[in-house]
């Protein structure tokens, strides 16, 4: 026992794990609104970006659309979803895509003004396409909020390829210039992926103002599972929007060419899209209704679930100048659920991948694209390597090892930043 004055003198002692608990200023939780002109719940990128705020302690609200039968309101993990939109991805021009967007617009600034009045955000993060959704935050940006563009597609050559035109057009160079308008007014441009952050540079972005992010999967969705008894049956899968820069009627045609040396064989599409009509007129034209199988938009965990049950992902785009370098995160999330893919030979897909990772084919060339199915059907061998290599691949390129660039982006820009939480590295699923 100690005596009463050795006592005294340890009652002296400071205790330093209390005192420096004292020194910790607690984290101040962020206000933060998602806008997009997308369906919440099937965009992994928007949610990958609103759970990770959430989870460490943030009020995120998602502003979306609504497809039919969906509530108004849903909490998602933490995140709170308001649909304000009703969309069919029905448009048959650009007067009628122009309407839906500019009606967007106007709803989503009038929620978004009225939301920050009542509780301001500190942050707003926008998505485009389009561009012009950014100025939506013209009230909340006025009294403080920051704001980043997220720019998935850049909007000149994604019009140019939606709607036939070329980058001489003058259509297409007011839409660069909106481009560069928009901007300018946000705080921060997010990019989501190098080639076009070579575009914005060299026409409407300085370097300190731009960071690319790109589409990464979320290993707590996409990870190698068992697969589900399926009779015999060779599934090909493509999930994703349905346009026509995509290339989905060259897979279907290369498919057609085939689908008597492989009898068990069948390829289904998961999406909705413009192009969706066509590609089921062209199914029954070539009379594959008992082989391809088109199916609407899923949630992200089904449709996780139900590509790690395929053979073999294909992702055909078109080589214009839209398709070219539009990545498609797909890639990696078959990768990430150990699924061979194949993959049509575009700059941006050659920029990130090689031989070792992927299959690749000629874009546009039906005859190449099945005789690679062909191929890769028949041999198990090339499948495995391809998946054991890609495997090792995308380790890299997930949202557990690149999700501390958002978070450091967001806290940056947050003037009042205070001590943040931990970090949780551990994915339960890691193999």
């Amino acid at each position: 026992m100690h005596s009463d004055k050795q006592q005294g003198i340890i009652n002296k002692i400071p205790d330093k794990k209390s005192q420096e608990e004292k020194n910790i200023i607690p984290y101040k939780p962020r206000r933060v609104c998602m806008l997009a002109y997308s369906f919440y719940e099937s965009d992994g990128r928007i949610r990958r970006y609103a759970e990770t705020l959430a989870k460490r302690g943030d009020w995120v609200d998602a502003v979306a659309l609504r497809e039919e039968g969906q509530s108004h309101y849903e909490l998602i993990e933490g995140v709170h979803v308001y649909r304000i939109q009703k969309r069919l991805i029905d448009e048959k021009g650009e007067f009628s895509y122009l309407l839906k967007l500019i009606k967007f617009f106007i709803l989503s600034m009038a929620f978004i003004t009225r939301r920050h009045y009542k509780n301001p955000y500190d942050l707003i993060h926008v998505h485009s396409v389009p561009d012009f959704e950014v100025f939506t935050t013209l009230f909340p940006k006025l009294l403080g909020a920051k704001v980043i563009l997220d720019i998935h597609d850049i909007v000149p050559e994604f019009y140019a390829s939606k709607f036939n035109k070329t980058s001489k057009s003058l259509i297409f160079k007011a839409l660069a210039g909106l481009e560069k308008a928009s901007i300018a007014f946000s705080d921060h441009v997010i990019i989501s992926n190098h080639i076009w952050e070579k575009t914005l540079l060299s026409r409407s972005v300085s370097k300190n103002r731009c960071s690319v992010i790109m589409n990464y999967p979320d290993p707590s969705v996409f990870f190698r599972r068992d697969k589900s008894p399926k009779d015999g049956r060779f599934i090909i899968i493509y999930p994703g929007s349905l346009n026509w820069h995509q290339g989905l009627d060259i897979a279907i045609k290369a498919f057609a060419r085939i689908k008597d040396q492989v009898p068990s064989a069948d390829f289904y599409i998961y999406g909705n899209g413009p192009e969706k009509n066509n590609l089921i007129g062209l199914v029954e034209t070539l009379g594959l209704n008992n082989r391809v199988f088109i199916k609407d938009t899923v949630p992200l965990n089904q449709i996780a679930d139900i590509i790690a049950n395929a053979d073999l992902g294909i992702i055909p785009k078109r080589n214009n100048s839209f398709g070219d370098e539009a990545f498609s995160t797909k890639i990696l999330e078959f990768m990430s659920l150990s699924i061979p893919v194949l993959v049509s030979e575009t700059t941006i897909d050659r920029y990130y991948f090689n031989d070792s990772v992927s299959k690749f084919f000629t874009p546009d060339d039906v005859n190449h694209l099945s005789l690679c199915m062909l191929e890769l059907i028949n041999n198990r061998d090339i499948r495995r390597n391809l998946t054991d290599n890609a495997l090792s691949f995308v380790e890299n390129f997930n949202w557990d090892r690149k999700k501390s660039e958002y978070l450091n982006l967001v806290d940056s820009l947050v003037s009042d930043n205070k001590k943040k939480p931990p970090q949780p590295h551990h994915n339960p699923h890691a193999k």
